[in-house]
This record gives structure tokens, C-alpha cells and sequence, in this order.
């Protein structure tokens, strides 16, 4: 019951994107087209989670033993992004389809502050391990959800006539308040 309710809570209640505010940079950036949010969201979800994993581990039985938790950010922050790096090496290599398929996605995943801000908060919540994996993999799925419907709904107003000075990202921003206070509704839910 524990991971149903870290599942509902980090998808719907707890939206890294529409409720905590992490990772607006490519919630805006990608969110123009359905296809690029769906790769951007299989990209964030892979990183998300083996970071998470990678991260606690380092914390646990690297950092805290030594003293030095202090480091907690840098190290992940660079652990991150060599894990982004390796990720992209190795799917160069063994897999160039999806390499190909998730194109420009990865490298920007590195500076995506959803997936550190998973990662430290995996830290502050006390989390086990199996919950920090079950709770990174839940908020990559929620992020995605947001990240499809944001896109879904610019492909339809692109349809319809707005105002000049709305076009473009002004519109996204009202539709992302839009969408943020309709997740306020999740709140009494968990």
C-alpha cells in the first residue's frame, strides 16, 4: 500500500512540474510538439530512475560514511551528468536506433533540475531504496503527463485563433497555470 500511495502522490499530488516547479525549462522547451514530449518523457523516466538509484547509493555509502554529505549537491549534480554521458556512450553503441530515437533528448536531460530535485528529495524524505526507485519512476510518469498533456492541448490551439501577443509560450503559461491549478484538486487524494 506504501508504493501505491508514493505512486498516486509523486503522479498527481506532488507533480514535480505542476506542483513543486522542477523542470519548467523543458516543460516549455518541448512541449510544442506530442512526439518530442513522448521521447523527452522515455528519456527523463531512463535517467530519472538510474540517477536516483545511483545518487542514494552514493549518499549512503559514500558520502554519509565519510562525513562529507555536506557534498551532497555537486556530487550529484556531476554524478548526473556522467551518468547522462555514459548513458548516451553506451546507447551509441549497442543500440543506434534508439540512440537516434532519442536524439537531442539526453544531453538536455543533464540540465534538467527535475531529475537532481528527485534525486534530493529522494534524500529528505527518508526514502528506502525500492521507494526511491518506485518514487523516481512515479514522478518521470507524472512529469510525462503533464509534459503530454501541455503538448496535446498547444497542438489544438494551434487551431484556433489567439491573439497575437498570446501566441507561443504566453498561452503555454496560462495553460500550465491552468493545468497546475486543476492538479490542486488531486491534494485531498493522498
Amino acid at each position: 500500500m506504501e508504493y501505491f500511495v508514493i505512486l498516486i502522490s509523486a503522479i498527481f499530488v506532488n507533480n514535480i512540474v505542476l506542483a513543486k516547479f522542477l523542470g519548467i525549462c523543458p516543460f516549455m522547451g518541448v512541449s510544442s510538439r506530442l512526439e518530442t514530449s513522448v521521447g523527452m518523457t522515455g528519456a527523463v523516466a531512463f535517467v530519472m530512475v538510474l540517477a536516483t538509484i545511483a545518487t542514494y547509493l552514493i549518499q549512503y555509502y559514500v558520502l554519509v560514511p565519510l562525513g562529507i554529505d555536506f557534498m551532497q549537491t555537486i556530487t550529484f549534480i556531476l554524478v548526473i551528468a556522467a551518468l547522462v554521458q555514459l548513458v548516451e556512450i553506451i546507447l551509441k553503441k549497442v543500440s543506434p536506433d534508439l540512440y537516434q530515437a532519442l536524439g537531442i533528448f539526453l544531453p538536455l536531460i543533464t540540465t534538467n533540475c527535475a531529475v537532481l530535485g528527485v534525486a534530493i528529495l529522494t534524500i529528505q524524505d527518508k526514502y528506502n531504496l525500492p521507494e526511491a526507485v518506485v518514487f523516481s519512476f512515479a514522478t518521470a510518469i507524472g512529469f510525462g503527463l503533464a509534459l503530454v498533456l501541455l503538448s496535446s492541448i498547444r497542438e489544438s490551439l494551434d487551431l484556433v485563433p489567439v491573439p497575437k501577443g498570446m501566441k507561443g509560450i504566453p498561452i503555454a503559461f496560462v495553460v500550465a497555470g491552468i493545468l497546475s491549478m486543476a492538479f490542486m484538486g488531486f491534494a485531498g487524494l493522498v
